[in-house]
């Protein structure tokens, strides 16, 4: 299959995209607000025009009318356990943040039921604010005897600082719902193990010879083991019970050649096992061994809720085989995605920003150069481009500047329009960053009035340079305002002040004259992933 990237609404590309019982791994981490008073999530809705949304970095639910269809679409589903335990939850909750998000989630949670293969399986990534709800959920959709763990996850070894001031115990895990579609799933525990560390090795070799540390090992078979008579042989006078020794007489020789076979006081044959002598640990659902990605973390890319990346590989090696599907509707900055391309699996990722989608585009391409996938649902022509605009001017916005690799400004909110839609920036010299500011115009008529307001955002933050991204071809007066503008000197190289690119050039390719770009003001490049062994990132 295709590796394929989505920008929509993850219930329509479900629906419309993905063909029942062809994914064999499901990980989502739904958005939600969990920054927000908790009571807040449960005060009726106020404002007739409230509805669900999804913002770049701003996950927001809100009861509406898209949540009242979400409800109305779980009652006809066909599945009668999860439209009565989301009618008791109406009842219980009332009409609120909390019931919206919990409707929106039902509905999509019933459709990767529906794509998921029989081996498959779910992980849904939550932290406490909603986990205990979506758990209900989640046993309606999959069925209760289907749940096989809750992991929890210790983001953070140390609370923050400001949660020693609060009433209450500081917040350091998440929770990671694991469900399965059937009891025939694909699980592969031993591919997840890990080393022990020092005090671990201490703890299990408790005892030290010249040799380093070691432990005693049982060399007989239990009776509870049943008869084994091949394995029921005299070595150096003893002979087991029916049971045997574990292992073959020549692997028991060998043992003993290496010093590693004893005798007990009592008379009994033991052996001394050593470290490395197991592959590692095996990991249980409590993950303590994997770090949130911090604020100067080599792989982070700027995106908040960000997860690395040996969390989801854990995910996708223990759940999943090579040239398996691995699906994230809910993709953000594209962990699971890359997870997925870096261990040899098919993959689709769904977002319903652009910013992310075109986010996970560069990560994926800085990542494994040469790599090929699909998109779908982004603007592929001036015509797209136009439909953008007309429907969504804050998703036009957020795409365009991903054309000319600004980072969008203000948070990535929808507000009051201060004259500035995007930021590159750039090194003047060693230890002095830049911002050249980006005005996005998605209207089909521009004048010169909109290039002198630009002259005056950048006059107001003293920013050296502009670039004005338009839908709508400029006219000459426009082009000759700009020109007016003069140039940003910098180390005897003269760049234009004011520059115009219209959208159907920055399609194919145009981007503005602006110095080095300071890739670490705003989203980093990937780390350069090194190709699978005998494989080809195709």
């Amino acid at each position: 299959m295709t590796n394929a990237l989505y920008y929509g609404d993850n219930l329509a590309v479900l629906r419309e995209s993905i063909a029942g019982e062809s994914v064999d791994l499901v990980y989502l981490d739904p958005p939600f607000n969990s920054n927000a008073n908790y009571n807040v999530l449960f005060k009726s809705p106020t404002g007739a025009g409230s509805q669900a949304q999804i913002e770049a970095f701003e996950d927001t639910w809100h009861w509406g009318q898209e949540a009242e269809d979400a409800f109305d679409q779980v009652m006809r589903s066909g599945n009668t356990d999860a439209a009565d335990l989301l009618r008791a939850m109406r009842s219980f909750l009332g009409e609120n943040d909390m019931m919206a998000y919990l409707a929106m989630m039902a509905i999509r949670l019933l459709e990767l039921h529906r794509v998921l293969k029989s081996t498959g399986s779910l992980y849904l990534h939550c932290d406490p604010t909603a986990s205990h709800y979506l758990k209900l959920l989640l046993d309606a959709v999959f069925g209760a005897e289907n749940y096989r763990n809750e992991i929890v996850w210790r983001r953070y070894h140390r609370p923050k600082g400001s949660q020693f001031e609060a009433r209450k115990f500081g917040k350091s895990t998440d929770s990671i719902f694991f469900y399965s579609k059937s009891d025939q799933y694909n699980f592969y525990i031993d591919r997840v193990k890990t080393a022990l560390d020092d005090d671990a090795i201490a703890r299990r070799y408790p005892n030290k010879d010249e040799k380093g540390r070691w432990c005693s090992g049982p060399l007989l078979r239990s009776s509870g083991m049943g008869a084994r008579p091949n394995l029921v042989y005299e070595y150096k006078g003893y002979i087991p019970g029916p049971a045997g020794w574990r292992m073959t007489k020549d692997k028991l020789q060998a043992l003993d050649h290496v010093g590693d076979f004893y005798w007990t006081s009592a008379g009994t044959p033991r052996r001394r096992v050593r470290p490395g002598d197991e592959p590692g640990a095996v990991i249980d659902n409590l993950w303590i061994d994997i770090e949130a990605i911090g604020s100067q973390a080599e792989q982070r890319l700027g995106y908040p809720t960000q997860k690395p990346l040996s969390l989801l590989e854990r995910i996708v090696k223990v759940s999943s085989d090579e040239g398996g599907l691995v699906l994230d509707p809910f993709c953000g900055c594209g962990t699971a995605t890359h997870a997925a391309q870096k261990l040899g699996r098919s993959w689709i990722g769904i977002d319903i920003t652009h910013l992310a989608v075109s986010l996970i585009e560069r990560r994926l391409k800085d990542a494994f150069p040469g790599i090929a996938f699909e998109v779908h649902g982004t603007p592929k022509d001036i015509d797209g481009a136009r439909d953008l605009a007309i429907r969504d001017k804050y998703q036009f916005q957020w795409w365009a500047t991903s054309l000319i690799d600004a980072q969008p400004y203000g948070g990535k909110k929808k507000g009051a329009d201060s004259g500035i839609d995007g930021l590159i920036y750039f090194r003047s010299d060693a230890k002095t960053t830049e911002r050249a500011i980006v005005s996005v115009k998605g209207g089909e008529h521009v004048g010169v009035p909109m290039i002198r307001d630009l002259k005056g955002v950048l006059d107001r933050e003293k920013a050296p340079i502009g670039v004005f991204l338009t839908l709508a071809a400029p006219t000459q007066p426009m082009i000759a305002e700009a020109v007016s503008t003069g140039f940003y000197d910098l180390g005897g190289r003269k760049y234009p002040r004011l520059q115009i690119i219209t959208i159907e050039d920055a399609l194919h390719g145009a981007k503005p004259a602006i110095p080095l770009v300071d890739t670490g003001a705003a989203f980093k490049k990937a780390t350069k992933e090194a190709p699978p062994q005998g494989k080809l990132d195709l």
